[in-house]
């Protein structure tokens, strides 16, 4: 076995222990004795390991195989039970490939309720000639000493066994066993009788052990952890805590981007609903940031319901100047931007128009946008504004000023008796081969897009087929989805609207602009493979502190 394969494996394990869980989250719609619902403890009592500088720090506070029986005892109507349970089994054998170790063996027996993975600094050895150096660090808590110091006697034993030249370290009072060498060291410590860390090398453990003999230093006691932890209420199976300008420059952004410059900290809770995974999140602004907005939205958006039930992706609230104003703020390497911006573009492009300065500036009620996929050419676009007096009619003359300044031509015409403008470009279509006039150029109208008022509302389109969609929409409508409906029913009133995607429609399209996706899936592979849709909301921001929810809906037969 490889010195540094164990606490790799381990490392990436306990990023995959909270989507073991996920994926297994289905089946706990049904009564179980283990009460998962509750959650685990309330927060990690490893970070007083980890320093308050540490980029990022993952724990799952629920041992993994509660999760597992949990599932195994409830009652499975999905029929894919066997399929989850093949595949969870595979992550973990993936997790100590190479390693000599049995999870069932020589872990399970001794492993605790806790889980914690950190990356501790960019640097530990601070040392410009080799390079930045990572600091990993693994704390695991123990149920069963006696088993748990056999487990670090075993691992050293078959090191040793290998070659590996072994050094021991009396370090205040705790016994440090490590390898050094020219690839990456690994070493071990056991601290009471309650944690077993692993690092990947000596001089992170060494920092651990001095962040708990001196408080101060550790990330339990920092103001900023605190603060996220009050700001995250209820059960929570698992927890991340991020520095965000330190996590950039983990990920190699040397320059600081507009949500680092903004924001200092983020914390992200998992509970577990009968219906699924619902994630809390409270992003704290950067020191001197005290700013309180209260969410808009207290009742459903009325605009929902010219979105049909197809749609595969959905944004809905009030106050659209709010998000213009996000996305003009973003700068272009962010992936931030690229969710807002990208769909934007698309859009202009097919419109020939300025859609934030155009659209969205006359928009001051509800408002609802949606993509509606297409099996034979690209998504279709559905937005749904409310209108405003005064500003909705100088609004859209001016949309068919631009237009026609574009070369489109506008025109009326009658839908599901609904008068209905559509912008339209003439192209000239040569004849086709069989075609008895060989000289004969025909012109074609290809329509760029479509508007009709309805009620208070304004609808515009990008085909006329969509806009037939819309208009039918209200009898059908994704408002009147049984699967949006339990969506939102997860998530707090009042809130700021709602980012809806139905993944089996969503996926394609999200892969095709943001290329991240298809890396997230393969990582949480137990997640996505059951997951059915996924909405979140902000709820306001507080003191500074902006908070959130994401409900993963799991469970293919769910839908509505």
């Amino acid at each position: 076995m490889k010195q540094r394969s164990f606490f790799y494996a381990l490392a990436a394990g306990v990023l995959v222990l909270l989507l073991i869980g996920a994926g297994g989250f289905y089946w706990l719609r049904s009564p179980s004795p283990l009460a998962l619902m509750s959650g685990g403890q309330m927060t990690p009592s490893a970070a007083m390991f980890v320093p308050k500088q540490a980029p990022v720090m993952v724990s799952l506070l629920v041992n993994p195989d509660r999760l597992e029986e949990g599932f195994r005892q409830a009652v499975d109507r999905s029929g894919n039970r066997g399929r989850s349970r093949v595949e969870l089994d595979q992550v973990k054998q993936s997790l100590l490939a190479n390693t000599d170790l049995d999870y069932q063996k020589d872990i399970q027996p001794w492993l605790g309720d806790e889980i914690t993975f950190s990356v501790t600094s960019l640097d530990f050895d601070r040392t410009s000639q080799n390079g930045e150096q990572r600091g990993l660090l693994l704390i695991a808590t123990s149920k069963n000493p006696q088993r748990s110091n056999e487990f670090v006697d075993l691992f050293w034993q078959k090191q040793s066994s290998e070659g590996a030249s072994l050094e021991f370290e009396q370090y205040k009072g705790v016994k440090l066993i490590y390898t050094q060498g020219k690839e990456k060291s690994v070493a071990s410590a056991v601290v009471g009788d309650r944690f077993v860390l692993f690092a990947n090398n000596p001089k992170v453990l060494r920092a651990a052990i001095n962040n708990v003999q001196a408080p101060d230093l550790s990330l339990s006691e920092d103001p900023a952890y605190q603060k996220a932890l009050e700001n995250i209420t209820g059960s929570k199976i698992g927890l991340t805590y991020v520095n965000l300008p330190r996590l950039a420059k983990l990920l190699g952004n040397k320059s600081e981007s507009s949500i680092t410059q903004k924001y200092e900290t983020l914390a992200i809770a998992l509970e577990i609903n009968r219906q699924g995974l619902l994630a809390q999140t409270a992003l704290q602004g950067t020191a001197g940031s005290d700013t309180t907005m209260a969410p808009t939205v207290s009742q459903a958006v009325g605009a929902l319901q010219y979105l049909p039930e197809q749609i595969a992706i959905a944004a809905a609230g009030t106050h659209l100047d709010q998000w213009r104003e996000l996305s003009s703020t973003q700068k272009s390497d962010d992936t931030l931007s690229q969710l807002i911006n990208q769909p934007l573009a698309d859009l202009q492009t097919r419109w020939g128009i300025d859609v934030k300065q155009d659209i969205f500036s006359w928009v001051q009620g509800e408002y609802a946008l949606g993509i509606l996929p297409r099996s034979d050419r690209n998504p279709d676009w559905i937005f749904v504004a409310e209108s405003a007096e005064n500003t909705a009619e100088a609004g859209i003359n001016h949309l068919d000023d631009v237009a026609k300044q574009q070369g489109l031509s506008v025109s009326s015409f009658t839908l599901e008796n609904h008068p209905i403008f559509a912008w339209t470009k003439l192209t000239t279509v040569p004849p086709s081969k069989e075609s008895k006039e060989q000289n004969s150029v025909r012109l074609e109208a290809k329509v760029q897009g479509v508007r009709a008022s309805i009620g208070k509302y304004e609808i515009f389109t990008t085909s006329i087929e969509a806009m037939d969609q819309a208009l039918k929409a209200p009898e059908n409508s994704l408002l009147k989805s049984d699967n949006f409906q339990t969506n939102i029913a997860s998530l707090p009133q009042p809130n700021n609207g709602y980012l809806y995607l139905d993944w089996a429609s969503s996926q394609p399209i999200l892969e095709r602009q943001l290329p991240i996706v298809r890396v997230v899936e393969l990582f949480a592979k137990p997640l996505f493979n059951q997951l059915n849709s996924l909405t979140f909301s902000s709820y306001g921001t507080d003191a500074g502190v902006q908070r959130s929810k994401v409900f993963f809906r799991l469970g293919a037969d769910t839908k509505g």
